[in-house]
């Protein structure tokens, strides 16, 4: 199993429940918006894995934006990475919070190496544009009905 994040997005609700009034088109344009803008965030944070090291190099190649009415990105799952081909699933808490094992860096406690630091880092700009989107195809949309 994958481990999921989603960007929090102020009102969010509010405007999906509008938007979901308007019709099966318009969720589908909030999704291909939402998608464009998880890709953005999913290259993101890949390149600062990337940039991390080896290991979250490793975990890096694992993320993935999801299809989703919010912009959501995805990493680890079942897939067999590293030299020991380890679950990718159990290696993304380890490069990205470190550990007490020898084989993670040091543990930050609740800091973050890479990946939750991208994605705080890139929220407020990825929560506009979503807010902007949202709002052209509730304009579009509108004008249609």
């Amino acid at each position: 199993m994958a481990d999921e994040l989603t960007v929090t997005i102020e009102g969010a609700r509010e405007t999906l429940r509008a938007i979901g009034r308007l019709g099966k088109d318009a969720n589908a344009a909030i999704r291909d918006a939402a998608t464009e803008l998880a890709g953005e965030l999913a290259g993101a944070v890949q390149r600062a894995g990337r940039a991390e090291g080896r290991q979250a190099g490793i975990v890096a190649d694992t993320v993935r934006s999801r299809r989703d009415r919010v912009p959501v990105i995805q990493a680890g799952g079942a897939k067999r990475i590293g030299r020991n081909r380890a679950p990718a699933g159990k290696l993304v808490f380890g490069s990205e919070f470190g550990s007490h094992l020898p084989q993670f860096r040091p543990h930050l406690g609740r800091g973050s190496y890479w990946f939750y630091r991208t994605v705080e880092d890139a929220q407020a700009p990825i929560a506009a544009a979503w807010a902007r989107a949202a709002d052209e195809v509730a304009r579009k949309f509108s004008e249609d009905a």
